[in-house]
């Protein structure tokens, strides 16, 4: 057995299949592959990393898979499926999916090709564990991929407390040792593959505190303007690695951190992005659109026509199309308002059953927020010209922003 020290969960005992994983290559990776990707820029502690949060996820695993009663070969595989969710994440977690995606149609969860090979592989063979099983329950799937991967699973209770510590913010904490406690199965123990893991009776506060962290973060930490730019830049880089350098997607994905880092600065045509992140110099606000200002067409727009607008935007305002970046967001969702609970032995969703969660759908939508961003000395031109191609009213486009309480010392640079 192993005993780890841990800044959330204080000391995580490790054993079994879970112990023989950690000192894999795939895991031991993820030591250099940043929580929460950009965000140390806004808050300079946030340097954990999803190694730590790795754990945490077993952790709370162990203790779901206690308080359900489920043992032997399924708990084996519940545990390796914990400790390996975040294998398949490339450098600085989610921020360059998208782009990999494009490329090779996986995201992070896709990692069955990662578990049949190399050292995780032969240790989950030599636990008589099929790579093929785990994967798909980092994926999700079935009646006990909803612990590892689901509205109510075990890595956004890890995720949520140990990014509002991690940042000092204390709006993600929620009560991971209730939450625990009150998992069941909608079929009290049975082993099909249609049951729902849902929160028993009594706990719809429960579930709403959930809800009500992960939107409180959202805004100050996951979608912070100086994140969200940071995180844009680094993709426009990864782009540039793939159009001018011998990088591949696959290698791309494989990369951690340091390795992106290292990569721009010595492809030519990525060098001065990489010398911004460095330094801090990044690109600032042109404009900061709310929902409602943004045309449904580009609402709409897929990859290839942002790109369109962006060169439009860069030519309008006479500048070179690569000190232009259009960040348009996905559209607002709230996954855990999906969430089950039983209320007076019905399950119901979440969104059903608390008016909490209209409320919170309303906030998400205003705290969305359209992006273009450019060198601090272009942004008045870049506004103007991203105002007239993608059809925006340009009083107020930056306005909350400047206006705002701020959350860090240089929110506002």
């Amino acid at each position: 057995m192993i005993t780890v020290k841990d800044t959330v969960h204080d000391h995580i005992e490790i054993d079994g299949v879970a112990a023989d994983l950690i000192d894999t290559p795939a895991v031991q990776r993820l030591r250099h592959v940043k929580q929460l990707g950009t965000v140390q820029l806004v808050y300079p502690s946030a340097n954990h990393t999803r190694f730590e949060h790795s754990l945490g996820v077993y952790h709370l695993a162990t203790q779901a898979l206690d308080h359900l009663g489920i043992e032997g070969r399924q708990e084996d595989r519940i545990e390796a499926a914990a400790m390996l969710h975040d294998v398949g994440h490339g450098p600085f977690s989610h921020n360059i999916e998208e782009l990999t995606h494009r490329h090779t149609g996986k995201y992070h969860d896709d990692v069955e090709e990662l578990l049949e090979r190399g050292a995780v592989g032969e240790v989950l063979r030599d636990h008589d564990l099929d790579p093929q099983v785990i994967a798909g329950l980092v994926a999700g799937e079935g009646k006990y991929g909803q612990l590892v991967s689901g509205e109510l699973d075990v890595d956004r209770m890890d995720y949520l407390v140990r990014d509002a510590y991690h940042t000092g913010v204390p709006y993600g904490t929620i009560d991971t040792e209730r939450f625990v406690r009150e998992l069941t199965f909608t079929d009290a123990g049975a082993d099909r593959e249609s049951a729902e893991l849902v929160l028993d009776e009594g706990n719809v506060q429960t579930a709403e505190s959930l809800l009500l962290a992960r939107a409180l973060m959202n805004p100050v930490v996951y979608t912070h303007h100086v994140a969200r730019i940071s995180k844009a830049m680094l993709r426009r880089a990864a782009a540039g690695l793939l159009e001018h350098a011998e990088t591949t997607a696959d290698g791309l994905r494989r990369m951690d951190d340091h390795d992106l880092i290292v990569a721009i600065r010595n492809c030519p045509e990525t060098a001065e992005l990489a010398r911004r992140y460095d330094e801090r110099d990044l690109f600032k606000l042109a404009v900061w659109a709310e929902y409602d200002d943004v045309p449904d067409r580009v609402h709409a727009a897929d990859h290839e026509t942002e790109i369109g607008l962006e060169r439009e935007i860069a030519e309008e305002a006479g500048l070179d199309h690569r000190d232009v970046i259009l960040d348009v967001p996905a559209e607002p969702s709230m996954r855990e308002s999906t969430a089950r609970v039983i209320v007076n032995g019905e399950v119901r969703r979440l969104g059903r059953q608390s008016p909490l969660v209209s409320a919170l759908r309303t906030a998400q939508r205003n705290q969305w927020r359209l992006g273009v961003y450019a060198p601090a000395e272009a942004t008045d031109r870049v506004g103007r010209a991203a105002a007239d191609v993608l059809g925006l009213e340009l009083d107020g486009l930056v306005a909350d922003v400047r206006g705002a309480m701020p959350t860090t010392l240089d929110e506002f640079e």
